[in-house]
């Protein structure tokens, strides 16, 4: 619409390095001059990334790079266009401009993954991508928002929602009573998620089916007006969401809930839906 300024805006940026945080998890840091008007609200703080197709030195989009971008990138050759992906702004910092984004990385280095996982592992500094990113920290990206009466948080996620819950609880404010449970892969997916929260902390490796979902069930919650998030695999998201209303009668206003990815499915697949 003409006059509206949008929240969000296109970017230009560079690998700067990399870092093999776990053996689950990639941090790529990208830096360039355009990343100077890049705003984050914290938190849970969602983005865009496009990645290039192999054999391409950057990614192919639109021309335009307005409101209708999505409908023209849709019309792309899907073989030619550029991978789109959403992430979780890991950090960003100032002075130089810099910004961390972790990738939940599977299968190996050799391209046996999907093209994120492949991308991710094979980056190096001065590869190009393109970012969709905020530039108003009010953005409508964040879904972590708790009620100014919330008593109490509680968080689930995997390993591909363990970068927003290190932000949202970096973002906590000092003694928030939170209780959090967070599936990885591997012992050494274990991080340290600094926090000022009452936070407890429950770190469960992957092996049983649904360990998540298994453990808020076996937890007796604290009292109070409690606020959820919950990401990660939809499956199990929704397996969560139904525990948390029906059987522990949580308000659904208070549960945000967000499938990440789902089982079975890539984000192409997820895509075509969409069609």
């Amino acid at each position: 619409m003409a006059g509206t300024t949008l929240p969000y805006r296109f970017f230009d940026l560079e690998v700067l390095r990399t870092e093999r945080i776990s053996p689950a998890m990639m941090r790529v840091t990208f830096g360039g001059e355009e990343l100077r008007d890049v705003v984050a609200g914290g938190r849970d703080q969602r983005f865009k990334l496009f990645l290039p197709q192999p054999g391409q030195d950057a990614p192919v989009l639109p021309a335009a790079r307005d409101e209708t971008w999505f409908t023209e990138w849709r019309a792309q050759d899907p073989d030619v266009r550029a991978f789109m992906r959403t992430y979780t702004v890991r950090d960003l910092r100032r002075g130089p401009d810099e910004m961390d984004v972790d990738f939940a990385v599977h299968g190996d280095a050799n391209g046996h993954g999907g093209p994120a996982t492949n991308w991710a592992q094979a980056a190096r500094p001065g590869d190009r991508v393109t970012v969709l990113a905020p530039v108003v920290e009010d953005n409508g990206g964040v879904d972590f928002q708790p009620p100014a009466d919330t008593d109490w948080v509680l968080v689930t996620a995997d390993e591909t929602a363990l970068p927003a819950v290190a932000g949202i609880l970096a973002w906590l404010p000092a003694g928030t009573p939170a209780r959090i449970w967070i599936e990885v892969p591997h012992p050494e997916d274990v991080q340290d998620l600094p926090t000022e929260a009452d936070a407890e902390i429950t770190w469960l490796v992957r092996g049983a089916a649904e360990p998540v979902l298994s453990a808020v069930r076996a937890t007796d919650l604290p009292t109070g007006k409690p606020y959820a998030w919950l990401a990660g695999e939809s499956g199990t998201v929704r397996g969560l969401r139904r525990h948390l209303v029906n059987d522990r009668g949580l308000d659904r206003r208070t549960v945000t809930f967000t499938g990440y990815w789902r089982r079975g499915a890539t984000e192409e697949d997820l895509l075509a839906e969409l069609s």
